[in-house]
């Protein structure tokens, strides 16, 4: 698959086994440099040693860089040390980095690129579902603050990305569901046909064994929308169905505690049951999302609802323009619409538990 740009254009690898043809790859992007490997302590133990020994057997000079997994390390801190971590290896402009984990790891990496001596380049090698399905592509790099989820970040394209559905093998199946809200979310906002192929799959395991199509699909909507709106400033914003409301539930549950897709989940589920109530969506379609999500054993309930707390961090939300924001809503099951709201209106939304 290719990412077309008017500059940064970009092409993703989908194969099972690809992490063991690393090397070769990465010699069609780069020539022979230094490149830093960012992971963290869960990814580390299991790909590091191969990544490192591709890099090395391809005349690369990997250097290791690993840091604490989680949300935590998403911060302008663990940026900073990381930027003295490359210039201590003597990192230059012609030197690149390699983000290899999840999502936090891939924003992290990636703003870190965008950064270091006013940008260098950088490929992703995402190892998470929801990597794989989101974050690994688009140019949406970011950190977090003690206000806002990404609120301090750049757009920056990487040079390229490798999946490898393998890798989801070692994946904890709470990380695999997290990476199933995105893809139930690209289904539901603009292929009706990838959601009812999810809607014939009985449970995870059958959406792993799909892993390479369902992948694809998922990568395929956020590219059509990627190249149309770069920049975020228009129909790239339907990929935020359910967000405006999940980002909010992770930052006031504690980064970590709900996860981005759990989060997602719940998201869809309450912005869609209002949307619905207000005859925004239609009837029927909160019930269609809620079975889909609960097939796939995401939450559907969040017991410790706090409005006006949820309410404090979307005013956070970068999606919020002056007093409006732009909320996505389901014109129907495969299509999403955008729809700008007075930012207070957001009150409505968030009045009762789910």
């Amino acid at each position: 698959m290719r990412v077309n740009l008017k500059e940064d254009s970009y092409e993703i690898l989908i194969e099972r086994g690809a992490l063991t043809k690393l090397g070769s790859w990465l010699n069609l992007l780069w020539k022979p440099q230094k490149v830093a490997v960012i992971t963290d302590t869960n990814v580390a133990p299991l790909y590091s040693q191969t990544v490192m020994n591709q890099l090395s057997a391809a005349g690369y000079t990997p250097h290791l860089a690993v840091v604490p997994a989680g949300e935590r390390s998403k911060s302008l801190q663990t940026a900073a040390e990381l930027y003295d971590f490359l210039a201590e290896a003597e990192f230059t402009r012609s030197d690149g980095i390699l983000a290899l984990g999840g999502g936090v790891i891939g924003d992290l990496a990636g703003f870190v690129a965008s950064t270091y001596m006013r940008g260098i380049h950088f490929v992703q090698i995402p190892t998470t579902l929801l990597a794989q399905v989101d974050s690994s592509i688009g140019g949406k790099t970011g950190v977090n603050t003690d206000k806002a989820k990404n609120l301090v970040g750049t757009f920056c394209q990487p040079a390229g990305v490798l999946i490898d559905p393998n890798v989801l093998k070692t994946l904890a199946m709470r990380r695999v569901r997290e990476g199933i809200a995105e893809i139930i979310k690209s289904a539901a906002i603009a292929d009706l046909n990838l959601w009812q192929t999810l809607s014939h799959l009985k449970d995870e395991a059958d959406l792993l064994d799909h892993a390479e199509a369902i992948i694809t699909s998922a990568l395929e909507v956020k590219r059509q929308v990627v190249e149309e709106d770069e920049f975020d400033n228009g129909m790239r914003l339907i990929l935020n169905f359910g967000h405006t409301i999940g980002h909010a539930i992770e930052k006031t549950a504690g980064y970590g505690v709900i996860s981005h897709g759990e989060g997602v989940a719940l998201g869809m589920i309450k912005i869609n049951s209002v949307s619905e109530a207000k005859g925004l969506s239609p009837v029927g379609s909160t019930a269609q999302l809620k079975e889909m999500i609960m097939k796939f054993h995401l939450p559907t309930e969040l017991p410790d609802w706090d409005e006006k707390a949820l309410y404090q961090a979307i005013t956070h939300d970068k999606k919020a323009r002056g007093n409006n924001l732009k909320l996505i809503l389901l014109a129907e099951i495969g299509q999403a619409k955008i729809v700008e709201v007075p930012l207070v209106e957001m009150k409505d939304y968030l009045k009762e538990a789910l």
